[in-house]
């Protein structure tokens, strides 16, 4: 049943406005926005997917992945079908574009808000995360969601790709406790021709949300002849230290999926290189992802180089943490940016 999506505006003759991304669809009655599951009926915009989870799961939140957010504890996660980008090497491309290729088909279990919240508390979870699809989407339902989850004690975290307005993040900040950002490239006409999407609105949500207090964590999926080239991992690097050296970049390793299975998996020394390349922009915390290296998914104290944070094995598999209650280095109590309680 079709739910009120309030982040929006009525426009004249019957049309709305989507106030919740970058696209800011202007919508027809009938129509529906390039996410698939927020719809113009009858001059008011409506959410298909409020309370409908088409994903659940208690994954260790190194998974989502944060590494400086409550490390080694649990998080209930949940998604919807729909996503308004429509990158072409998708993992969840099941979810994330059903409805776009379903004549706007949406499906998922009975999951209000409130119950999301139970089960995370009798799962022992410490946060919830709107992850799996594009949470912005089904902004309604996260927003409901976390409020009643931040009531309860409990965090909440959105896996995003980065497309959301000012005043979403505006309506979000006293409830998402953490985001992790793509980055998807630093290439305005790969984001168009292989996302739909832009760069410039997800650099300003990136700084926006940064600015609101929410803890940042960005990942960039390196992919071969698209992304890995020494001056655009540069470009990532610099962006990111400029704005905060003490936010944590997570470099991950493309495996062929969806649309893109024409390129081959990730060379390790591409992961290693742009691992140096963040180190000598100035990044203080930078990790691979979705390839087993010890060394290079642990967090060492910026100040004595100090193993604060160990980490082996598949996500979340084993995590060792070294630090105080406040999060500091104990060796040489340097503090270590990041939410430890």
């Amino acid at each position: 049943m079709a739910h009120d999506a309030w982040l929006s505006k009525e426009l004249k003759e019957g049309k709305v406005l989507c106030l919740a991304c970058g696209h800011a669809c202007k919508l027809e009655p009938g129509e529906y926005g390039k996410c698939g599951v927020r719809v113009n009926e009858n001059g008011k915009l409506k959410s298909t997917v409020y309370g409908l989870a088409a994903a659940v799961h208690v994954d260790p939140v190194e998974k989502k992945p944060l590494f400086h957010f409550l490390p080694d504890t649990p998080v209930f996660s949940i998604g919807t079908v729909g996503c308004n980008f429509c990158c072409k090497f998708c993992q969840n491309w099941e979810i994330s574009q059903h409805p776009q290729t379903h004549n706007y088909e949406v499906f998922g279990q009975d999951l209000p808000p409130q119950r999301i919240v139970e089960l995370a508390l009798e799962t022992g979870s410490k946060s919830v995360a709107y992850t799996y699809n594009e949470p912005i989407v089904y902004f309604e339902y996260t927003y409901d969601t976390a409020k009643l989850a931040k009531e309860k004690g409990l965090k909440n975290i959105y896996v995003t790709s980065g497309f959301e307005t000012r005043r979403a993040i505006d309506e979000l900040a006293p409830y998402v406790d953490a985001m992790n950002i793509d980055i998807k490239y630093f290439d305005d006409e790969n984001y168009r021709k292989i996302s739909c999407a832009r760069l410039k609105p997800v650099l300003q949500a990136i700084e926006y949300a940064h600015g609101k207090g929410i803890w940042i964590e960005t990942t960039t999926l390196i992919i071969p002849g698209i992304n890995d080239s020494d001056e655009e991992l540069r470009q990532i690097a610099k962006f990111q230290a400029d704005l905060s050296p003490d936010m944590p970049w997570h470099i991950s390793r493309f495996h062929p999926d969806y649309k893109m299975l024409d390129r081959p998996v990730t060379p390790i020394e591409t992961l290693v290189r742009a691992y140096e390349i963040g180190k000598e922009a100035g990044l203080k915390y930078i990790y691979v992802g979705n390839y087993p290296d010890a060394d290079r998914e642990s967090t060492y104290c910026p100040g004595c180089g100090y193993k604060v944070i160990e980490r082996q094995g598949y996500i979340g598999e084993r995590v060792v943490n070294h630090l105080d209650e406040e999060g500091n280095c104990p060796k040489c109590h340097t503090h270590i940016a990041g939410v430890w309680k």
